[in-house]
């Protein structure tokens, strides 16, 4: 008996991507699965150069760079039933027209969770041992700190606020395990049972930020999380201590916290800022105690591959028909990215 003919899949993004995104090997996997033309990349889907392949498409491989799946993309691809994302939200790719058609969806958000959580507990290191302050100082004196100005330096009993027990959330709280932390957490959708088995205490989110020397956020984007740190829950944040943001910028009100840092009173590590990027003229780009860095820490160059991998294992489960690992549901975007 013949094997059965494989989807037609086709690439969905910003070309620029691809090369990182699927190396040679990734590429001739996806071949191999789903008889697609590497050469061939949708970018605009009213192109009538892309008319053909849009209609004839089962399984739409996107990234960073693809337009909006809404109605209109969607009938014109009337044989689309798989869409197989090689970034991580799908929020701003599906709305309720494809949800409604029962399009299964798969996104390697899970893959770029891993360069976040690397990233933070890095900076948490970092900022446990004052390196940003003794930088500073090095570079305006010369000169090696005294005992007195490294007192309060160092990592041991360091009180770390996780908010958000999210893929990045559950991953840092995996790498602060060997660390001689005191981990607290806050989510919603978490027990205390729950909290403890991922090593944390759990917390209302007004009792972590009282209690933590570091403060990291990993709550997603949705409406109830929202300037879930306004200029009331900021003032909870013992004086010296340090917030790392590489959620979103919306989590926070840009307000109160340009003005806790002018302040000097907090001190903050921010991979993702609210407007992105800030404008040129904003006191934050200047401020010693704050620590800019450009929506870098989630996957970037050789981590781009893991992303693509997965999508690779995605399509291959597809065709073998086995259930897929990373699919996302439409209820999931109530509470996820």
């Amino acid at each position: 008996m013949p094997s059965p003919q494989p989807p037609r899949a086709v690439f969905a993004m910003d070309p620029v991507h691809l090369p990182l995104l699927f190396p040679p090997p990734l590429t001739a996997r996806l071949t191999q699965a789903a008889g697609l033309d590497p050469a061939l990349v949708v970018r605009d889907f009213t192109d009538p150069a892309s008319a053909d392949a849009l209609a004839h498409a089962e399984v739409l491989i996107t990234g960073w760079g693809c337009p909006r799946l809404d109605a209109d993309v969607l009938a014109a691809a009337p044989r689309l039933h798989t869409v197989l994302h090689a970034a991580g939200s799908v929020r701003s790719l599906v709305g309720d027209a494809l949800w409604e058609r029962g399009i299964t969806v798969s996104s390697a958000v899970t893959a770029n969770a891993l360069p976040v959580a690397e990233y933070t507990l890095a900076m948490i290191l970092l900022a446990g041992k004052d390196t940003f302050t003794h930088r500073e100082r090095f570079r305006a004196t010369h000169t090696h700190p005294t005992h007195t100005e490294t007192a309060h330096t160092g990592n041991v009993g360091r009180r770390i606020g996780v908010i958000g027990a999210s893929r990045v959330g559950r991953r840092l709280l995996e790498l602060l395990r060997p660390f001689d932390f005191s981990v607290l957490l806050h989510d919603p959708y978490v027990s205390a049972a729950e909290a403890a088995a991922l090593g944390a205490e759990l917390l209302s989110l007004e009792d972590l930020l009282r209690h933590s020397d570091i403060v990291s956020l990993h709550a997603p984007d949705i409406p109830e999380t929202y300037r879930m740190l306004d200029a009331g829950r900021l003032a909870l944040i013992r004086d010296g201590g340090t917030l790392i943001n590489t959620s979103r910028g919306a989590l926070i009100d840009p307000d109160a916290l340009t003005d806790e840092l002018v302040s000097g009173r907090l001190h903050a590590i921010l991979d993702v800022t609210e407007p992105e990027p800030l404008p040129a003229g904003s006191p934050l780009y200047r401020l010693p105690n704050v620590f800019l860095t450009p929506h870098i820490a989630g996957s970037l160059g050789n981590e781009l591959e893991r992303l693509g991998r997965i999508v690779a294992e995605e399509l291959e489960r597809l065709m073998a028909g086995t259930p897929l690992t990373h699919e996302v549901r439409h209820s999931d975007l109530t509470r996820v990215a």
